[in-house]
């Protein structure tokens, strides 16, 4: 397997984003650790977010290099797709602003759910553009293997290079823009009848908040948790009074895995990065989402000209 860097010294300062569809450890350790060593001899900061089992190979197979990585295992740091563009990758770039930038990230694993998995691929979309024209590099592996198929044809959409044990390769299929716009779905009812429902204003604030709370008591959050979960639902119907036309309507469930609480809105989110990106710290707002995406487990939403439905999961 084989990575070609005529391309990155052709164009120093764009951003490159190949997807890595590997078969096995030896395809795996062949298209990461000579990414890493590359950047290394250049003298270019280099991380690694992926699933534990794969950290712990990069960690083997580098010996000594792997203190030079930041490692990171993406299971933990990345739970919620929503999370990893402003938590893991763009932490690393923007703590090194001078040159060129590689990080080596896996965001889906054969274990990530049904319910996980657009958010995920909605986060590779997004990659493209919280990334354009900055000098980064940040290759994305594909258990070829065990991915499901529709997976391996979504990366190809994602990702405008890929690459395998034959080389690499532009991707044909690229159209990020498409799947962002193709990601933005309704989102599907739970189950079974909500627990709770609440049509909230200004009035009923405390309401909701004690809502979540006592649901996330019921289904076993451990404290911190419920803590989080009442600080996610109070920047939710926050945003709501603000921005989304004074009052909105709460749900709460639970299923199997998790609690969820959904809040939804007249409110449009036009900026697709919204929640996604770091906010300076003079800047007197913009938090809410970014904050929710770092409590959560996991974050859906969708959104348009009649509204927005955002969809809150804490593991349970």
């Amino acid at each position: 397997m084989t990575t070609t860097e005529a391309p990155e010294a052709a164009d120093a300062g764009a951003f490159r984003h190949p997807a890595l569809f590997y078969r096995g450890a030896e395809e795996y350790l062949a298209g990461t650790v000579p990414f890493i060593r590359a950047g290394l001899a250049e003298g270019e900061p280099v991380a690694a977010a992926v699933p534990g089992p794969n950290l712990a190979l990069l960690r083997a197979e580098l010996g000594r290099d792997a203190d030079r990585v930041r490692l990171l295992d993406m299971t933990r740091a990345g739970r919620n797709p929503g999370r990893i563009i402003p938590g893991v990758l763009r932490a690393f770039a923007d703590a090194h602003p001078e040159g060129r930038v590689r990080i080596i990230g896996e965001p889906i694993w054969p274990s990530r759910s049904d319910t996980e998995y657009p958010a995920c691929l909605q986060h590779e979309a997004l990659i493209n553009l919280a990334f354009a024209g900055r000098p980064v590099t940040i290759l994305c592996p594909y258990d070829a293997a065990a991915l499901k198929p529709r997976v391996l044809a979504d990366a190809a959409a994602t990702h405008p290079v890929l690459a395998d044990r034959d080389g690499e390769r532009a991707s044909d299929r690229y159209a990020a823009e498409q799947v962002i716009d193709a990601c933005n779905l309704p989102l599907p009812e739970p189950a079974g009848r909500p627990e709770a429902v609440l049509r909230f204003d200004a009035r009923l604030m405390q309401r909701a908040r004690d809502m979540v709370v006592e649901r996330a008591g019921r289904v076993g959050l451990a404290e911190n948790r419920v803590l989080d979960a009442e600080l996610a639902v109070n920047e939710l119907t926050g945003n709501t009074l603000v921005h989304g036309g004074g009052k909105g309507t709460l749900r709460i469930w639970a299923e199997p895995e998790h609690l969820v609480f959904e809040v939804a809105d007249k409110g449009h989110i036009t900026d697709p990065l919204a929640g996604r990106l770091p906010v300076a710290l003079t800047s007197p707002g913009g938090r809410g989402l970014l904050l929710v995406n770092q409590l959560a487990d996991l974050v859906r939403f969708h959104t348009g000209p009649q509204g927005t439905t955002i969809r809150v999961y804490f593991a349970r």
